[in-house]
């Protein structure tokens, strides 16, 4: 019975051309309730205001799907301007796109207005990326211009109905990533959808529409025309999707990940720090899926550290000093990192920190573990290290000795100590001696005051 109606909601044969699947919530299974009461808030307020207004896009695909989705955005034929009308705490944001945040208590609901097809007055660079777009229009026209037919889901809260445009239910739940038009010139218009495609297929389970996977490696020199902090977005999101390692897998084994980004390559292509970087991604899949915080700080450090490591072991070797090579290794991997992807400061900072401490945990004698462990950053350089262990890079015996002397009273610290070891590549200056007095031919005396 329920595939006979899902053959006849979805039959597209004789649907007539943009007249949308009205499905209803006894098939996709959503019911307002699922929603979070900002999203059903903002829809709400739009609606008795006399506009349309749907959760639209990922969120409903997640729910869909049985995913508890991250965030909410609302679609409406509202401008921002009428939008933010409606609401008291709401901004516009935004040049390429103008989109609206409502905030509702802590949450920020993203609020855009129904787009037009794109025209031959559409403000585009020359490789055909769309620069300048806040030209509006239908529903229709705004789940034409959605990437992948997935994407294209419109839910009313009030109805508790899903309107379709281009079977993106049907293709859910055959398990198909298909995209919307002509997947060359959808790339053209935003190369980031390559990378959006992967990342949805992985966290989906989904396959990839042959249509629209063949083109990927063939204009993937799109992506060199893209801003570097889009391309930080992006890639920051699909490490912290809770699927980087599936995605990541996935990019590998069909070759997708070849000239998209050197952040990939890195990633991908060291054999030396394999196991690291994998654990790393593991654990924040894990910590993601347990819902517990993680640092894109922390989880840039150590996808980049064998590249550290590297550059840092072979400037010692040509017989730099510990720290300044550390430091220089630091600088000039981030700097070709800088060239695709705009890290921002404050991930930035965070990486170089982490990376600092690395060779104090070297030094167990002294002031120096009592100055380590009360640094801001000790517990995430403390997890770094200990990572390292596990994959085999250092002793696990440097890491639980960091443990032990963390969680040890002040009298078995002191026992804990080491004796002081000399940096190999650094020389003890010697201190310059008095100059003895002019003309002075006294002899020394001893320590209790008599000549000796």
């Amino acid at each position: 019975m329920i595939r006979k109606l899902l053959r006849r909601v979805f039959k597209r044969e004789t649907a007539p051309l943009n007249a949308p699947a009205l499905i209803p919530v006894a098939l996709h299974g959503i019911r307002r309730e699922d929603l979070s009461p900002a999203a059903r808030r903002v829809c709400a307020g739009l609606q008795e205001a006399g506009y349309k207004a749907y959760v639209v896009g990922g969120a409903v695909r997640d729910l869909i799907a049985g995913i508890p989705p991250k965030d909410y955005d609302v679609a409406t034929d509202a401008t921002p301007e009428q939008v933010r009308e409606q609401f008291r705490r709401a901004r516009i944001i935004g040049r390429r796109f103008k989109i609206v945040h409502v905030m509702v208590g802590n949450e920020t609901i993203e609020v855009s207005t129904f787009r037009a097809l794109h025209d031959a007055d559409t403000v585009t660079d020359e490789h055909g990326r769309v620069l300048h777009d806040n030209v509006y229009g239908t529903q229709a026209e705004d789940a034409t211009r959605r990437d992948f037919t997935v994407n294209a889901l419109y839910y009313d809260p009030s109805t508790e109905v899903v309107t379709d445009y281009h079977h993106g239910v049907a293709d859910l739940k055959q398990k198909t990533l298909r995209m919307i038009g002509d997947p060359v010139q959808r790339y053209r218009e935003d190369p980031v959808r390559m990378l959006r495609a992967v990342r949805l297929a992985a966290k989906l389970g989904l396959i990839i529409d042959p249509a629209a996977r063949k083109p990927i490696t063939e204009v993937s020199e799109l992506l060199e025309n893209v801003p570097a902090a889009r391309l930080f977005d992006e890639m920051l999101k699909l490490l912290t999707s809770g699927y980087a390692v599936v995605s990541l897998k996935r990019l590998h084994s069909e070759g997708l990940h070849k000239g998209l980004l050197p952040l990939l390559d890195v990633i991908l292509n060291q054999p030396q720090g394999e196991k690291f970087v994998w654990l790393s991604l593991e654990n924040t899949d894990q910590r993601i899926r347990d819902d517990k915080p993680i640092s894109a700080g922390f989880l840039f450090a150590t996808l980049l550290w064998h590249e550290v490591l590297a550059n840092w072991t072979a400037r010692r070797e040509k017989g730099e000093h510990t720290t300044p090579a550390l430091l220089a290794a630091m600088n000039e991997v981030l700097e070709i990192q800088a060239e695709k992807l705009a890290i921002t400061r404050r991930v930035s900072a965070d990486i170089t920190e982490i990376w600092g401490l690395q060779p104090r945990f070297e030094k167990r004698s002294g002031k120096m573990p009592y100055r380590l462990i009360e640094q801001p950053r000790y517990r995430a350089g403390y997890d770094f290290l200990r990572l390292r262990a596990e994959s085999g890079e250092i002793p696990m015996e440097l890491p639980d000795w960091w443990d032990a002397f963390a969680h040890a009273n002040a009298e078995d610290r002191e026992g804990m100590m080491q004796p002081e070891k000399l940096d190999p590549g650094r020389k003890r200056r010697r201190r310059p001696r008095k100059p003895k007095a002019a003309g002075s031919n006294a002899a020394p005396v001893s320590s209790d005051g008599s000549a000796g």
